[in-house]
């Protein structure tokens, strides 16, 4: 499949706000040989990273990937740009449990969230669940998620919420239902809600809040995570105004609607790199652009029309092709190759870590995903064995080079008592047409007991690293804090040294620890802290300000005084710089 640079900078010429803003200058011709080699190299050791995730875009549903009928030159460039990924798999074909492969590096038969709620309760992440979010926060990463969580319930403090589970930025929706909506009565904004009374739409605030955090942190200095989950073109088809450019096409309504979506969403990408581009920042940013699953047919669109997926066979809901291949684009100026295409399959649980590997964070051991350095630098990879997805009681697949198991559960998609089994080869047969089940009983058995063998419980090691110990101190009295850190990765941390900083004026004693820990190995060190014994208790802190409280408010008798506590070791050969915050509420001792 070939790359096809884009012939246009801008193309809008319609009403509803669909403006087309480029990606600004273009970034200079790819380099070869020793010269390609040396800018790889270069990539930054901490960068930046922008993932933008859309909801039921098709696998050709970009100009790049053969789309004829919608125009998407800004994500057509970003491929021209950069690298191209031909066999990118999303981690289900449907939202919630795709979501939760590529936070956590777990296929479908190990994720805590392994299916959609349909019209159940809502699936949630647990504590357990270590995302790509908690493993740069750990690192001093500044952290956001701007768009559809998907995770429930719609409740603040708790373990499945965004600002639990790694992201110190949140803003969008909590509910995957609610994420249906494009002109909400309200979205959350960390653990608040704001209400909208339904006279906004929602991807225009996602990207205001995405263009104020990339600012935000270009000016702090601090490397930074953007996680920008999209609701576009997810149903129904929604936009300001009509359907721009193709609001005269003789299509039906949902149709022009849909194709004005993706063009929205390819705006929006547009954006996004113009703005970190003014910030100062491209030069140090990866950006990830790709969606969770294959094209939807709800409310009317047909993916027929635009041909949505291609050769590929089905669409959302399906593990056939259609279903579960997806774009995928990655696009760094400092990055090896320009307008490179690779074909090796990649899948949703290898972005996490990727990202770890990227930014320095030892990799927790037991994953199912592999890190795409190598793909990404030119460097050497290790492919996967097979991929496996797992639709519970419903259907599960298994690819292993060419070959392309489906197995559907008894009575789903005219399946017997007894299920069925197909085979494809889908280096002769992309479409998956032709049914070899029969032909090879022998390989439709040995995929019959990997597929097994690919679900059961989660098997990682327990991971990170945070503080505890009561969240009120008194004035010039001993308080204990205690750091704890496992090692759930595959590797030794070694030379083990902590520390915590807090507001200028405290004493602070305490820190011994052992000098080293094993793979699935954790300690717990203890620290005392003692705020002075007259206010203010904050101080100036050498710590940067952790955010609001998470404990009691203080009241007009009282301070707040951030504490930073760090762990400083070395794995696998490289400097590693654990943090992790806390507040305490100092309240004044009693007067003698």
């Amino acid at each position: 499949m070939n790359v096809h640079p884009p012939t246009r900078r801008a193309f809008l010429a319609g009403t509803g706000g669909l403006v087309t803003a480029p990606l600004a200058a273009p970034i200079a011709e790819s380099l070869t040989g020793a010269a390609a080699e040396a800018r790889a190299a270069a990539l930054p050791a901490r960068p930046n990273f922008v993932l933008i995730l859309s909801d039921d875009l098709g696998w050709s549903e970009v100009g790049c990937y053969g789309q004829k009928l919608i125009r998407t030159p800004n994500i057509d460039r970003l491929a021209a740009q950069g690298l191209r990924f031909t066999n990118a798999y999303s981690g289900a074909p449907l939202c919630a449990p795709s979501r939760a492969t590529l936070l956590t590096g777990l296929h479908s038969g190990h994720a805590t969230v392994r299916e959609n709620p349909e019209g159940g309760q809502q699936h949630s992440l647990t504590s357990a669940d270590v995302t790509f979010g908690s493993l740069l926060k750990l690192v001093g990463y500044r952290t956001a998620c701007i768009g559809k969580w998907g995770f429930g319930p719609e409740v603040p403090h708790q373990a499945s919420h965004p600002n639990a589970r790694g992201f110190g930025e949140f803003f969008g929706f909590i509910d995957h239902q609610h994420a249906h909506q494009y002109w909400p009565q309200y979205l959350w904004h960390n653990g608040t809600t704001v209400t909208l009374n339904r006279t906004r739409y929602a991807p225009a605030l996602f990207l205001e809040h995405a263009k104020r955090f990339i600012r935000r942190s270009a000016a702090s200095g601090e490397p930074f995570l953007l996680y920008y989950p999209n609701t576009l073109p997810h149903s129904p088809s929604e936009v300001p105004g009509d359907a721009g450019i193709y609001r005269n096409r003789p299509w039906t309504r949902a149709n022009r609607r849909h194709a004005a979506q993706v063009t929205l969403l390819d705006t929006q990408v547009g954006e996004l790199v113009r703005t970190l581009r003014e910030a100062g920042v491209a030069d140090s940013t990866v950006l990830i652009f790709t969606a969770d699953n294959g094209p939807h047919r709800e409310k009317g669109v047909d993916p027929e029309l635009f041909d949505s997926n291609g050769p590929l066979r089905a669409d959302k809901r399906d593990v056939y092709e259609g279903g579960i291949r997806i774009p995928m684009i990655v696009w760094s100026p400092s990055q090896l190759g320009r307008g490179r295409v690779i074909d090796e399959p990649v899948a949703f649980w290898d972005m996490l870590p990727t990202l770890a590997d990227l930014a320095g964070v030892p990799v927790p051991a037991h994953l199912d995903g592999r890190s795409m350095r190598g793909l990404l630098t030119g460097g050497v990879h290790e492919g996967h064995d097979y991929l496996f997805w797992n639709r519970p009681r419903k259907a599960q697949a298994l690819r292993r080079g060419d070959w392309k198991a489906v197995r559907f559960h008894p009575g789903i998609a005219g399946a017997g008592p007894r299920g069925r089994f197909e085979l494809y080869n889908l280096g002769s047969d992309l479409g998956e047409q032709h049914d070899l089940a029969a032909e090879r009983p022998d390989l439709v058995a040995e995929l019959n007991a990997l597929m097994d063998a690919s679900v059961g419980p989660d098997p990682r090691l327990p991971y990170g690293m945070h503080v505890s110990g009561g969240t009120t101190a008194v004035a010039g009295r001993p308080h204990e804090v205690v750091v704890h850190l496992r090692n759930g990765s595959g590797e030794a941390w070694t030379g083990l040294r902590f520390r915590i900083q807090g507001p200028s004026g405290w004493r602070i004693s305490g820190g011994d620890a052992d000098a080293s820990l094993a793979p699935g190995e954790s300690v717990e060190v203890a620290f005392v802290v003692v705020p002075p014994p007259r206010g203010p208790f904050s101080g100036r802190s050498s710590a940067p300000s952790p955010g609001p409280s998470s404990g009691p408010a203080s009241g007009p008798s009282s301070d707040t005084a951030p504490l930073l506590a760090t762990a400083v070791f070395r794995a696998g050969g490289r400097r590693v710089r654990f943090q992790a915050r806390r507040t305490l509420t100092v309240r004044p001792g009693q007067k003698v």
